[in-house]
């Protein structure tokens, strides 16, 4: 399990207010329809980021999460992985998110990312000079796959995904596919997260190393498996960390930021 539906994202130091929030409907390249929530910034810094969600799809954590970007400078997508076969359907908690989980393909999930790339590309979106994408647990894992999805990104993050696997589809793994990356990662891992040993977060480490791309995993002594969350009061030092990290890692690649 990663986040209940009554969770919020911290706040982050906000530079300014959403200019416009948007439910969307985007078309992957093999003509599914999936949902989406876009937030477009009010004092836009030059950066895009696509959210890609736990295993409970485009629930409210994911875009209130847009907006708090947004408020950032950073144009937001969040994305729903469930187009296929639960259509646009609501993600509350009346919906059996596990069966669908089980059906998803990392392919699938490529194809629903470049679209929503694409979007963020369009003046619509922003038409951020850099992109990047965010997932957390589930969204984790595929968030650095995308580094090696020929998306032209310019970082990928990852909150407690499992770098190592086996993986639910049979996929390769962030870890297997690490020499296939093209851009530089940032994970944030909890120390006490029992599904995610340090063991796991070493051997990305090497496996990145390895391939020489840039990237920083942080493990956040103590912290549970999903500990980026408003209602963890006693983790609330390190999400602002996690924030500050995030926004550091997305300055930092973004060209003429």
């Amino acid at each position: 399990m990663c986040y209940d539906l009554d969770a919020q994202p911290p706040v982050p130091p906000i530079i300014g207010a959403a200019a416009s929030t948007e439910d969307l409907v985007l078309k992957s390249a093999d003509g599914t329809q999936f949902a989406a929530h876009a937030a477009r910034a009010g004092a836009p810094n030059g950066a895009g980021i696509v959210i890609l969600p736990d295993v409970r799809g485009l629930h409210q954590f994911y875009k209130d999460l847009a907006v708090r970007f947004a408020e950032t400078g950073v144009d937001a997508i969040a994305i729903d992985y469930f187009g296929r076969t639960a259509g646009l359907t609501a993600r509350d908690d009346q919906f059996d998110y596990m069966p669908h989980v089980m059906q998803t393909r990392a392919p699938s999930i490529a194809a629903d990312v470049a679209a929503a790339v694409a979007y963020l590309r369009t003046p619509a979106g922003g038409a951020p000079r850099a992109i990047f994408t965010v997932g957390f647990c589930f969204g984790g894992a595929n968030s650095w796959i995308q580094a090696a999805n020929g998306h032209g990104l310019a970082g990928v993050i990852g909150c407690y995904g499992r770098p190592t696997g086996p993986s639910r589809d049979g996929s390769p793994t962030p870890v297997e596919r690490a020499a296939e990356f093209r851009c530089p990662v940032l994970g944030l891992f909890g120390g006490a997260d029992e599904g995610i040993p340090q063991s796991a977060v070493r051997e990305f480490d090497a496996a990145l190393t390895q391939a020489n791309i840039q990237h920083e995993l942080h493990t956040y002594p103590g912290a549970p498996h999903s500990f980026f969350d408003r209602k963890y009061e006693q983790f609330a030092s390190e999400s602002q960390d996690a924030w500050r990290r995030m926004l550091g890692f997305i300055g930092a690649n973004t060209s003429g930021a």
